[in-house]
């Protein structure tokens, strides 16, 4: 879904916990440097900066959930969150940064379970939860949290304070960001003598539902030594890309021309899909588009400068393009397709709604079939007739409980 601001409380920081190891964590400078435990500056993952965003008690994150319509009856503890700046890769396998939000509980636990939560699509750069206090996002994070998990937000590329441009739906550079985001969650953790259970608990929310699929992927097939698979629940994932864009081309889905726009920007950027922009969008859309998506402008700006048909937006010969995907495109669309073609060692529980016309529940079915092709276990939970936006607020006490019975 592009992001569109929630009313949220302005408190976000005030009474101070009471327990100890988070006291300690957040009795820091405003802002921290630090190169990680046992890895060297130029590492993935080596943890740059953290800056303390947030301290609520238990009462203050219920506060704050309920404003925002999330389910509050699984929080127990306090919050501490910090923004973290990290070292990572960028699309070329490139040396680059990116930031990501990380909350933790305020509990006495010395070993900690995390949660990997993965966001969906963003537009404007400043609305990650690292960075708004009122992102939905930052809210996920923040109940995960308060529920006894360490948790992970990455912001991914060229979001947040990451430089560049987001490359938008890209499940690969999704992975590695939120695996080093995860290594970065590590050594903050790490710092207020905790550590983290290395079985990762993955969840994300439309494209960070494929995105969690991508970093399931990656942690089974041993990107880093120390995580593994403990757990994957995504929420209303485009997991059939070339479905959804042909459904988009065809018969249509809600904010239709956003959504292409920004996916035709983002992978023209990685894919070069045309010589220049005359070439795929008709004036004066032309002239504009691609600044429209530098990650400055909101999504309210994109959406009142973009017309409401793909008709008026793209040339008849790149609108045929997209209708018939060939060379280039049909290469990136194969292998977007792919995050649920594999076989995890733990059982999948995927949650979408009928009524989404964002992105349509096809998607989970699709997936589903593919992981239980491949001998995967998994299950799908089905909203019925709730939208896109609201299919991730039902589903997340659902997530909490597939993750708290894994306690059991």
């Amino acid at each position: 879904m592009l992001y569109a601001p929630h009313a949220a409380p302005a408190r976000v920081a005030s009474r101070s916990l009471t327990m100890a190891c988070v006291t300690a964590l957040m009795a820091t400078s405003s802002a921290c440097t630090t190169t990680g435990t046992g890895t060297q500056p130029a590492e993935r993952g080596t943890l740059i900066s953290a800056t303390p965003v947030a301290v609520l008690d238990a009462d203050q994150v219920s506060d704050y959930l309920e404003e925002l319509g999330l389910d509050t009856s699984q929080v127990r503890f306090g919050v501490a969150a910090h923004q973290i700046v990290y070292r990572t890769i960028d699309t070329d396998g490139a040396p680059t940064t990116a930031s990501g939000l990380v909350a933790l509980p305020g509990n006495d636990e010395s070993e900690l379970r995390v949660v990997a939560w993965l966001h969906g699509t963003t537009v404007y750069r400043r609305d990650v939860a690292s960075v708004n206090p009122e992102s939905l996002d930052r809210a996920a994070a923040f109940l995960f949290a308060s529920s006894g998990y360490a948790t992970s937000a990455p912001d991914y590329l060229g979001l947040g304070l990451g430089p560049g441009f987001h490359p938008y739906d890209h499940a690969a550079s999704t992975a590695t960001a939120s695996v080093d985001a995860l290594r970065a969650t590590r050594a903050l953790v790490e710092r207020s003598a905790r550590r983290l259970d290395e079985r990762v608990l993955i969840s994300g929310f439309s494209q960070g539902g494929n995105g969690a699929l991508a970093l399931g992927r990656a942690l089974q097939q041993g990107a880093d030594a120390e995580l593994s698979v403990g757990a994957i629940a995504p929420i209303s994932g485009p997991y059939d890309v070339s479905g959804t864009l042909e459904t988009a081309v065809t018969s249509g889905i809600e904010h239709v021309a956003p959504y292409v726009a920004y996916l035709t920007v983002a992978w023209h950027r990685i894919h070069h899909l045309y010589d220049a922009p005359s070439d795929a969008f008709r004036a004066p859309y032309d002239e504009i588009v691609e600044d429209l998506f530098d990650g400055h402008h909101t999504g309210n700006q994109i959406f009142d400068a973009l017309p409401a048909t793909l008709e008026e937006l793209f040339t008849p010969q790149f609108l045929g393009y997209l209708r018939n995907p060939t060379g280039t495109l049909l290469e990136a669309l194969q292998e977007a397709d792919s995050t649920c073609d594999w076989r995890p060692g733990v059982p999948v529980h995927l949650y979408a709604s009928t009524g989404d016309r964002d992105v349509p529940i096809a998607n989970a079915h699709h997936c589903k079939e593919l992981l239980e092709a491949q001998g995967a276990e998994t299950q799908l939970v089905d909203f019925g007739e709730a939208d896109h936006g609201t299919s991730v607020n039902l589903s997340l006490p659902r997530v909490l409980e597939q993750f708290g019975a894994l306690e059991d």
